[in-house]
């Protein structure tokens, strides 16, 4: 297994009206950027479905310099702001508990608390966690 120190939460950047799962994200990473496979290893659609990508046993690709020590969540949504629904944000919520049991001393961070170039995932997701 791998060392996990953190949990780190992204957005897709895709308007309110879009809902897109793992199989459109994977084509996006793969075909679009050229990787092996999706960056992420969770991703939550507008429903609060939660959808699995990379395998956890797997680094991901969702946060330059700290993929090996992390597992990446995808909100889907994002783009023009704060638009998350309550079903994902009560689905994210729910996969968090389960991971940080999984992963106890993994920290709760967004993407732009590990890349200060980053928006990403448009809300201060320490705050939001530690509310």
């Amino acid at each position: 297994m791998r060392d996990i120190d953190a949990i780190v939460i992204h957005c897709a950047d895709t308007p309110a009206s879009m809902d897109v799962g793992v199989d459109t994200i994977r084509d996006w990473h793969v075909n679009g950027n050229g990787w092996s496979d999706i960056g992420y290893h969770w991703v939550i659609r507008r429903d609060g479905g939660c959808e699995k990508g990379r395998d956890e046993s797997v680094s991901g690709a969702h946060v330059r310099g700290n993929n090996s020590r992390t597992i990446g969540l995808c909100l889907v949504g994002g783009k023009g702001g704060f638009n998350f629904t309550r079903q994902q944000l009560a689905a994210l919520e729910a996969k968090i508990i389960d991971l940080t049991r999984k992963y106890p001393h993994a920290r709760v961070v967004g993407h732009r608390d590990l890349d200060g170039a980053k928006e990403c995932p448009v809300f201060d997701v320490s705050a939001w966690w530690n509310d």
